[in-house]
C-alpha cells in the first residue's frame, strides 16, 4: 500500500503538475522541460521529497518503461513520415547525398567544436573530470550531447508550425533523424571505447546470442513488446544501454509493420503520462551541490557554443539547395534543440561512468534552455511572408 501511495504523489508532482502548467502555458514549453526543471529546483533546494517515497519504485519503472518505448518509437519514426500533407511542402525534396551531407555537417560541426574546447577550457575545470574514463572519451561524450538533436520534440514542435513553414520543419526532421541514428550509434562506440580491449574479453553463449538476436530482429519480428524487450536484452548482455537497443529494435522494424502501428499516439501517451516521472527523477539525481553558479555559468555557455556551432554548420553547407538564409537559420534553430535526447544520452553517459557530477548536471540545463529556447529562435530566424527571397549560393 505505500508504494502505491508513493506512485499516487510521484505522479501528481511530476506528471499532473508539470501537464496542468503545461496547458495554462497553452503549451508554449515542451512538456519534456517541465518535470526536469522541477527535478532540478527539488534537487537544489534539497527538497525532503524521500520522506513521502518520491522517487517511488513504481514510478522509476513505469517511468522507465515509457522512455524504452519513446526510444522504440523514435527508432519506428526513421520509417514514418510525420505529415502526410504534400501541399505543405514547399521546399524541394534535397537529393540523397546532399541531404546525408548536410546531415554529416550539422551534426559533425558541434561535435567537433563542442569536443575540442571542452577538452581544452572545460574539463580542467575542477570537478568535471569524468571518474571512469580518460579526458578525450570525456571531451567526445560531452560533444555528442553537444550535438544532438531531439527527434521526438521536433516532431510535435513541427505538428503544430503554420502550413507556410512546415516544409522548414520537415527538412529539420529529415536531418534529426540522420542525427538521432549517429547519437546511438556514437553511445555504442564510446561505450566500447571506454571499456578498451575488454569489451570483447570473456564473451560467453550469452553474448554470442545477443549478437545473432540484434542481428535477427532486422528480418523477423513476432510481437512488438517482446520486440522491444529483446532489442533492449541484447543490447544489455552486450555490456551496452537497453535504450540503444530499444532504439535500434524500432529502426530495424520492417517499414510495412510499422505503417499498422499506432506509433504517434503510443508515443504521445509516454510522453505526456508516464515518461515525465523518468525526467522528474532525472532532475532529482541531480547532485544539488554541483549546480553552482560555476556550473551555471558553464551551462550557459554550453548553449551558446551549441546554438552557435548547430546554426552555423546548418547555414554554412545547408542541407538542400536553393534554401533562402532564414529557411536556413530557420532549419538550424529546429535542429539545436536537444529534448529527450540529450536526457536521456546524459544519463546513459552518467551512468557509465563518462560524465562527472558537474557535467552531468550542465547538461541537464543545456537541455532544458536549449529546448525552452527553439520556439523563440524559430521564430526570430523563420522566414516571413514576402521577405528574404535570397537564397545561400550553392
Amino acid at each position: 500500500m505505500a508504494n502505491i501511495t508513493a506512485l499516487v504523489l510521484d505522479a501528481a508532482l511530476f506528471v499532473l503538475l508539470p501537464w496542468g502548467v503545461w496547458r495554462l502555458v497553452h503549451r508554449a514549453i515542451p512538456i519534456v522541460v517541465l518535470p526536469i526543471l522541477l527535478g532540478i529546483v527539488l534537487a537544489v533546494m534539497h527538497a525532503p521529497v524521500q520522506a513521502i517515497g518520491i522517487p517511488s519504485v513504481y514510478g522509476n519503472n513505469l517511468g522507465w518503461l515509457a522512455v524504452l518505448v519513446l526510444a522504440f518509437t523514435a527508432g519506428l519514426e526513421m520509417w514514418q513520415p510525420p505529415d502526410a500533407n504534400a501541399s505543405a511542402h514547399t521546399i524541394p525534396p534535397p537529393p540523397l547525398g546532399r541531404l546525408l551531407g548536410g546531415a554529416l555537417v550539422a551534426l559533425g560541426g558541434p561535435f567537433v567544436i563542442g569536443s575540442v574546447l571542452v577538452y581544452y577550457f572545460f574539463l580542467p575545470l575542477h570537478g568535471w573530470h569524468p571518474p571512469h574514463v580518460g579526458r578525450l572519451i570525456g571531451s567526445l561524450a560531452i560533444g555528442l550531447c553537444i550535438a544532438v538533436s531531439a527527434l521526438p520534440v521536433l516532431i510535435g514542435i513541427v505538428r503544430e508550425l503554420p502550413p507556410l513553414q512546415r516544409s522548414i520543419g520537415q527538412l529539420a526532421l529529415k536531418l534529426a533523424v540522420v542525427d538521432d541514428a549517429a547519437l546511438w550509434i556514437g553511445l555504442v562506440i564510446l561505450q566500447f571505447a571506454a571499456r578498451g580491449p575488454a569489451a570483447l574479453h570473456g564473451w560467453t553463449g550469452l553474448e554470442g546470442v545477443a549478437v545473432i538476436l540484434l542481428v535477427a530482429l532486422a528480418v523477423i519480428w513476432t510481437a512488438v513488446p517482446v520486440y522491444l524487450a529483446a532489442g533492449s536484452w541484447a543490447s544489455m548482455q552486450l555490456g551496452l544501454h537497453e535504450l540503444i537497443g530499444a532504439y535500434f529494435a524500432g529502426a530495424l522494424m520492417p517499414p510495412r509493420w510499422v505503417a499498422r502501428l499506432p506509433v504517434e499516439q503510443v508515443g504521445r501517451f509516454s510522453l505526456i503520462w508516464l515518461a515525465p516521472m523518468f525526467f522528474g527523477h532525472s532532475g532529482l539525481h541531480i547532485n544539488g551541490d554541483a549546480l553552482t553558479w560555476p556550473s551555471v555559468t558553464a551551462s550557459l555557455l554550453l548553449v551558446v557554443i551549441s546554438v552557435l556551432a548547430k546554426i552555423g554548420s546548418v547555414y554554412a553547407f545547408p542541407p538542400a539547395p536553393g534554401l533562402t538564409r532564414r529557411q536556413a537559420l530557420g532549419v538550424g534553430a529546429l535542429l539545436q534543440c536537444k529534448g529527450l535526447m540529450e536526457i536521456v544520452a546524459a544519463t546513459i553517459l552518467h551512468a557509465q561512468g563518462m560524465l562527472s557530477d558537474f557535467a552531468f548536471a550542465s547538461l541537464m540545463v543545456l537541455a532544458v534552455i536549449s529546448t525552452a529556447l527553439t520556439g523563440p529562435l524559430f521564430r526570430l530566424f523563420a522566414p516571413r511572408t514576402g521577405t528574404d527571397q535570397s537564397s545561400i549560393p550553392g
